[in-house]
């Protein structure tokens, strides 16, 4: 069983690697997740955001919509 504390550290860990992932792979801001610079991509009918949040669909019903974190990265 994995103690809270790793537990934490995991989470935060992963977060990180996907705000890192935003700014490596997509030039988006260093305190916006992959998923909620998709999702304003998506609402602008970017092609890119519409195709990455399709294939969140599958797993998570909604996913990028959910994910928009409005106070980070570009305004919508």
């Amino acid at each position: 069983m994995i103690r809270e504390g790793r537990k934490n550290r995991f989470w935060r860990t992963l977060l990180a690697l996907d705000q890192l992932l935003n700014v490596v792979v997509f030039n988006g801001d260093e305190d916006e997740t992959v998923s909620s610079n998709a999702g304003k991509a998506a609402l602008q009918g970017r092609r890119w955001g519409c195709v990455l949040c399709r294939i969140l669909d599958v797993f998570d019903r909604d996913h990028c919509t959910k994910a928009i974190e409005a106070d980070e990265g570009k305004a919508l």
